[in-house]
Protein backbone atom coordinates (compact mmCIF):
# COMPACT_ATOMS: atom_id res chain seq x y z
CA UNK A 1 0.00 0.00 0.00
CA UNK A 2 1.22 3.16 -0.96
CA UNK A 3 1.55 5.77 2.35
CA UNK A 4 1.82 9.61 1.20
CA UNK A 5 4.25 11.91 2.60
CA UNK A 6 1.71 14.03 4.37
CA UNK A 7 -0.05 10.72 6.00
CA UNK A 8 3.51 10.16 7.56
CA UNK A 9 4.11 13.06 8.63
CA UNK A 10 0.85 13.59 10.59
CA UNK A 11 1.86 10.91 12.42
CA UNK A 12 4.94 12.77 14.09
CA UNK A 13 2.35 15.78 15.27
CA UNK A 14 1.84 15.94 18.12
CA UNK A 15 -1.74 14.39 19.22
CA UNK A 16 -2.70 16.92 22.15
CA UNK A 17 -3.79 20.43 22.95
CA UNK A 18 -2.12 22.53 25.65
CA UNK A 19 -2.80 25.44 27.57
CA UNK A 20 -1.22 27.16 30.20
CA UNK A 21 -0.02 30.09 32.26
CA UNK A 22 3.31 31.40 32.74
CA UNK A 23 4.37 34.19 35.71
CA UNK A 24 7.12 36.12 35.86
CA UNK A 25 7.98 38.35 39.01
CA UNK A 26 10.39 41.66 38.59
CA UNK A 27 11.67 43.06 41.35
CA UNK A 28 13.55 46.04 40.89
CA UNK A 29 13.30 45.19 37.65
CA UNK A 30 11.39 46.49 34.04
CA UNK A 31 10.19 44.00 32.44
CA UNK A 32 9.00 45.37 29.66
CA UNK A 33 9.08 49.05 29.12
CA UNK A 34 7.33 51.59 27.09
CA UNK A 35 8.90 53.98 25.13
CA UNK A 36 9.03 56.72 27.71
CA UNK A 37 10.88 54.35 30.00
CA UNK A 38 8.39 53.09 32.17
CA UNK A 39 6.52 49.56 32.82
CA UNK A 40 4.07 49.44 29.78
CA UNK A 41 0.37 50.40 31.15
CA UNK A 42 -2.97 50.29 30.28
CA UNK A 43 -5.67 53.05 29.19
CA UNK A 44 -6.80 52.18 32.62
CA UNK A 45 -3.66 52.35 33.87
CA UNK A 46 -3.14 48.60 34.33
CA UNK A 47 0.60 47.13 33.87
CA UNK A 48 1.32 44.55 31.64
CA UNK A 49 4.13 43.03 29.25
CA UNK A 50 3.82 42.53 25.77
CA UNK A 51 4.03 38.51 24.30
CA UNK A 52 7.18 40.06 22.48
CA UNK A 53 8.63 40.93 25.70
CA UNK A 54 7.70 36.94 26.60
CA UNK A 55 9.29 35.77 23.48
CA UNK A 56 12.27 37.65 22.94
CA UNK A 57 14.30 35.83 25.89
CA UNK A 58 13.41 32.69 24.66
CA UNK A 59 14.72 33.55 21.05
CA UNK A 60 17.37 34.74 22.96
CA UNK A 61 18.39 31.36 24.35
CA UNK A 62 17.55 29.21 21.27
CA UNK A 63 20.06 31.39 19.57
CA UNK A 64 22.60 30.76 22.10
CA UNK A 65 22.09 27.16 22.63
CA UNK A 66 22.61 26.92 18.25
CA UNK A 67 18.99 26.52 17.28
CA UNK A 68 18.16 28.62 14.37
CA UNK A 69 16.34 31.42 15.01
CA UNK A 70 15.10 34.02 12.26
CA UNK A 71 13.47 36.50 13.87
CA UNK A 72 15.81 38.30 16.12
CA UNK A 73 18.50 41.01 16.17
CA UNK A 74 21.97 40.75 14.17
CA UNK A 75 23.97 43.67 13.23
CA UNK A 76 25.89 44.17 10.24
CA UNK A 77 28.11 47.30 8.69
CA UNK A 78 27.31 49.90 5.71
CA UNK A 79 29.20 52.54 4.36
CA UNK A 80 27.82 55.46 3.55
CA UNK A 81 28.18 57.99 0.81
CA UNK A 82 30.57 59.46 3.60
CA UNK A 83 32.49 56.74 3.48
CA UNK A 84 31.74 56.42 7.08
CA UNK A 85 30.82 52.60 8.19
CA UNK A 86 27.58 52.37 10.54
CA UNK A 87 26.56 49.45 12.57
CA UNK A 88 23.30 48.75 11.92
CA UNK A 89 20.69 46.04 12.06
CA UNK A 90 20.46 43.35 9.32
CA UNK A 91 17.53 43.48 6.77
CA UNK A 92 14.83 40.09 6.99
CA UNK A 93 16.55 38.79 3.91
CA UNK A 94 19.63 39.13 4.70
CA UNK A 95 19.25 37.21 7.95
CA UNK A 96 16.91 34.77 6.17
CA UNK A 97 20.46 34.59 4.07
CA UNK A 98 22.82 34.19 7.20
CA UNK A 99 20.94 31.31 8.21
CA UNK A 100 19.68 29.47 4.40
CA UNK A 101 22.95 30.65 2.99
CA UNK A 102 20.68 32.10 0.38
CA UNK A 103 18.94 35.25 -0.55
CA UNK A 104 16.47 33.45 -3.10
CA UNK A 105 13.18 33.45 -2.48
CA UNK A 106 11.64 32.24 -5.60
CA UNK A 107 10.98 28.93 -4.81
CA UNK A 108 7.95 29.66 -1.94
CA UNK A 109 7.76 25.92 -1.57
CA UNK A 110 11.47 26.31 -0.72
CA UNK A 111 11.13 29.02 1.61
CA UNK A 112 8.62 27.70 3.57
CA UNK A 113 10.62 24.80 4.39
CA UNK A 114 13.12 26.98 5.52
CA UNK A 115 11.29 28.92 7.52
CA UNK A 116 9.86 26.18 9.46
CA UNK A 117 13.17 24.70 10.19
CA UNK A 118 14.00 27.80 12.71
CA UNK A 119 12.54 27.13 15.65
CA UNK A 120 10.83 30.39 16.45
CA UNK A 121 8.48 29.98 13.30
CA UNK A 122 8.39 26.43 14.30
CA UNK A 123 6.73 27.79 17.63
CA UNK A 124 5.12 31.34 16.69
CA UNK A 125 4.67 31.54 13.27
CA UNK A 126 5.86 33.99 10.73
CA UNK A 127 5.48 37.01 8.41
CA UNK A 128 7.70 36.57 5.49
CA UNK A 129 7.30 39.81 3.43
CA UNK A 130 10.14 40.04 0.42
CA UNK A 131 9.80 40.58 -3.15
CA UNK A 132 8.30 37.86 -5.04
CA UNK A 133 7.50 35.94 -1.96
CA UNK A 134 4.43 36.89 0.31
CA UNK A 135 3.86 34.10 3.51
CA UNK A 136 2.13 34.68 6.28
CA UNK A 137 2.38 31.43 8.93
CA UNK A 138 -0.33 31.52 11.82
CA UNK A 139 1.53 30.44 15.18
CA UNK A 140 1.33 27.01 16.92
CA UNK A 141 1.81 29.25 20.12
CA UNK A 142 0.22 31.51 20.95
CA UNK A 143 0.48 33.88 23.96
CA UNK A 144 -1.41 36.88 25.39
CA UNK A 145 -0.60 40.11 27.10
CA UNK A 146 0.51 39.22 30.49
CA UNK A 147 -0.82 41.35 33.40
CA UNK A 148 0.61 42.15 36.52
CA UNK A 149 -1.65 41.16 39.59
CA UNK A 150 -0.30 42.70 41.97
CA UNK A 151 -1.50 46.01 43.70
CA UNK A 152 1.28 47.57 45.06
CA UNK A 153 3.82 48.14 41.50
CA UNK A 154 4.83 51.44 41.90
CA UNK A 155 7.98 52.80 39.39
CA UNK A 156 11.27 54.01 40.86
CA UNK A 157 13.01 56.28 39.18
CA UNK A 158 16.78 56.08 39.65
CA UNK A 159 19.67 58.85 38.89
CA UNK A 160 22.90 57.33 36.92
CA UNK A 161 26.13 59.28 37.13
CA UNK A 162 28.04 58.50 34.04
CA UNK A 163 32.01 58.88 34.36
CA UNK A 164 32.33 60.84 31.81
CA UNK A 165 30.99 64.49 31.23
CA UNK A 166 28.75 65.64 28.24
CA UNK A 167 30.55 67.18 25.41
CA UNK A 168 27.95 68.62 23.94
CA UNK A 169 26.93 71.03 27.05
CA UNK A 170 28.79 74.28 25.88
CA UNK A 171 26.29 73.91 22.83
CA UNK A 172 23.30 73.62 24.94
CA UNK A 173 24.32 76.20 27.13
CA UNK A 174 23.81 80.28 26.13
CA UNK A 175 27.20 81.06 27.54
CA UNK A 176 28.60 78.50 25.42
CA UNK A 177 30.51 77.16 29.12
CA UNK A 178 32.00 73.31 28.80
CA UNK A 179 30.65 71.30 31.37
CA UNK A 180 32.74 71.03 34.78
CA UNK A 181 30.97 67.62 36.37
CA UNK A 182 30.33 63.93 34.77
CA UNK A 183 26.52 63.39 33.24
CA UNK A 184 23.38 62.31 34.95
CA UNK A 185 21.19 59.90 33.53
CA UNK A 186 17.65 57.75 34.55
CA UNK A 187 16.93 54.18 35.15
CA UNK A 188 13.31 53.28 35.47
CA UNK A 189 12.49 50.18 37.50
CA UNK A 190 9.39 48.67 38.91
CA UNK A 191 9.75 47.82 42.77
CA UNK A 192 7.68 45.24 42.14
CA UNK A 193 5.32 43.28 39.94
CA UNK A 194 4.12 39.78 39.15
CA UNK A 195 3.37 39.30 35.38
CA UNK A 196 0.77 36.28 34.43
CA UNK A 197 1.01 35.10 30.69
CA UNK A 198 -1.92 33.14 29.24
CA UNK A 199 -0.91 30.88 26.33
CA UNK A 200 -2.43 28.02 23.93
CA UNK A 201 -1.29 25.45 21.55
CA UNK A 202 -2.64 24.31 18.93
CA UNK A 203 -0.66 21.16 16.93
CA UNK A 204 -3.24 21.24 13.95
CA UNK A 205 -2.40 24.92 12.84
CA UNK A 206 0.44 23.36 10.37
CA UNK A 207 -2.14 21.07 8.59
CA UNK A 208 -2.23 22.13 5.72
CA UNK A 209 1.42 22.78 5.80
CA UNK A 210 2.20 18.85 6.22
CA UNK A 211 0.15 18.30 3.04
CA UNK A 212 2.18 20.39 1.40
CA UNK A 213 5.36 18.41 3.18
CA UNK A 214 6.79 21.31 3.90
CA UNK A 215 6.91 20.18 7.78
CA UNK A 216 6.07 17.55 9.98
CA UNK A 217 3.76 19.78 11.81
CA UNK A 218 4.29 20.37 15.53
CA UNK A 219 5.59 16.98 17.24
CA UNK A 220 5.62 16.09 21.03
CA UNK A 221 10.33 17.46 20.73
CA UNK A 222 9.14 20.93 19.33
CA UNK A 223 6.49 21.16 22.38
CA UNK A 224 9.18 19.82 25.14
CA UNK A 225 11.86 22.35 23.67
CA UNK A 226 9.20 25.07 23.98
CA UNK A 227 8.26 23.60 27.78
CA UNK A 228 12.13 23.28 28.56
CA UNK A 229 12.79 27.34 27.35
CA UNK A 230 9.17 28.77 28.62
CA UNK A 231 10.04 27.42 32.55
CA UNK A 232 13.76 29.82 32.43
CA UNK A 233 14.09 32.23 29.93
CA UNK A 234 13.05 35.01 32.33
CA UNK A 235 15.86 34.02 34.60
CA UNK A 236 18.44 33.34 31.92
CA UNK A 237 17.32 37.08 30.18
CA UNK A 238 19.61 38.85 32.46
CA UNK A 239 20.07 42.42 30.52
CA UNK A 240 20.55 45.65 33.13
CA UNK A 241 16.55 45.96 32.97
CA UNK A 242 15.77 42.50 33.12
CA UNK A 243 18.35 41.52 36.22
CA UNK A 244 15.69 40.81 38.92
CA UNK A 245 12.92 39.35 36.65
CA UNK A 246 12.60 35.56 36.80
CA UNK A 247 10.19 32.39 35.98
CA UNK A 248 7.95 32.30 39.32
CA UNK A 249 4.87 29.87 37.99
CA UNK A 250 3.75 27.63 35.17
CA UNK A 251 0.78 25.98 34.46
CA UNK A 252 0.27 23.49 31.71
CA UNK A 253 -2.51 21.77 30.98
CA UNK A 254 -2.51 18.80 28.17
CA UNK A 255 -6.12 17.64 26.70
CA UNK A 256 -7.36 15.90 23.89
CA UNK A 257 -7.68 17.35 20.58
CA UNK A 258 -11.47 18.73 21.16
CA UNK A 259 -11.02 20.61 24.37
CA UNK A 260 -11.08 24.64 23.80
CA UNK A 261 -10.45 26.42 27.06
CA UNK A 262 -10.70 30.19 27.30
CA UNK A 263 -7.92 31.98 28.58
CA UNK A 264 -6.72 30.83 32.37
CA UNK A 265 -4.89 33.97 33.35
CA UNK A 266 -8.24 35.07 34.82
CA UNK A 267 -8.17 32.24 37.20
CA UNK A 268 -5.14 33.14 39.00
CA UNK A 269 -5.38 35.39 41.66
CA UNK A 270 -1.32 36.69 43.63
CA UNK A 271 -1.16 37.92 47.16
CA UNK A 272 1.71 39.58 48.53
CA UNK A 273 3.45 38.57 51.85
CA UNK A 274 6.12 40.72 53.29
CA UNK A 275 6.92 38.39 55.97
CA UNK A 276 5.76 35.07 54.39
CA UNK A 277 5.76 33.39 51.20
CA UNK A 278 3.78 35.09 48.18
CA UNK A 279 0.07 33.28 47.24
CA UNK A 280 -0.69 32.02 44.02
CA UNK A 281 -4.18 30.69 44.09
CA UNK A 282 -5.45 28.46 41.04
CA UNK A 283 -8.91 28.46 41.06
CA UNK A 284 -10.14 26.83 37.75
CA UNK A 285 -10.61 22.94 39.46
CA UNK A 286 -14.93 23.65 38.02
CA UNK A 287 -13.65 24.33 34.66
CA UNK A 288 -11.39 21.87 34.15
CA UNK A 289 -13.78 19.21 35.64
CA UNK A 290 -16.31 19.37 32.87
CA UNK A 291 -13.69 18.17 30.99
CA UNK A 292 -12.47 15.65 33.50
CA UNK A 293 -12.64 12.39 30.74
CA UNK A 294 -10.68 14.94 28.00
CA UNK A 295 -7.83 16.18 30.66
CA UNK A 296 -4.26 14.27 29.98
CA UNK A 297 -2.37 16.19 32.18
CA UNK A 298 -2.26 18.80 34.43
CA UNK A 299 1.52 20.39 36.04
CA UNK A 300 2.56 23.22 37.99
CA UNK A 301 5.69 24.93 38.33
CA UNK A 302 6.73 26.72 41.01
CA UNK A 303 9.79 27.96 43.32
CA UNK A 304 8.74 26.47 46.73
CA UNK A 305 11.37 29.11 48.26
CA UNK A 306 9.90 32.13 47.28
CA UNK A 307 5.56 31.04 46.43
CA UNK A 308 3.10 29.08 47.96
CA UNK A 309 0.47 27.65 45.64
CA UNK A 310 -2.48 26.98 46.63
CA UNK A 311 -5.73 25.20 43.76
CA UNK A 312 -9.17 23.80 43.64
CA UNK A 313 -7.53 21.66 40.88
CA UNK A 314 -7.49 17.92 41.33
CA UNK A 315 -4.89 15.39 40.49
CA UNK A 316 -2.11 18.38 39.76
CA UNK A 317 1.45 17.37 39.85
CA UNK A 318 3.78 20.10 41.45
CA UNK A 319 7.21 20.80 40.76
CA UNK A 320 10.33 22.64 41.40
CA UNK A 321 10.31 25.31 38.47
CA UNK A 322 14.06 25.34 38.46
CA UNK A 323 15.02 21.82 39.34
CA UNK A 324 12.23 20.17 37.83
CA UNK A 325 11.55 18.29 40.36
CA UNK A 326 8.38 16.64 41.87
CA UNK A 327 7.02 18.12 45.25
Amino acid sequence: MRVYKHEMEEDKMMKQRVYGVMGISSIMANWNADFSGYPKITSKGEIFGSDKAFKYPMKKMWDESGEKVLYIKSMTTVTDKKNTVNVVPKTLLQRYGQLFDSEDVTDAEKVLTNLFSAIDVKNFGATFAEKGCNIAITGAVQFGQGFNKYAGSAPQEQQILSPFRDATASQKTKDGEEAKNSSLGTKIVSDEAHYFYPFSINPKAYNEYIKLGVTQGYTQEDYQKFKETVLCAATSFATNAKAGCENEFGLFIETQEDVYLPNLDTYIQFEHSDKEKNIIRVNCGNLLQAFATRINAVEIYYNPFTTKVETDISDVKMYHIFTRKEL
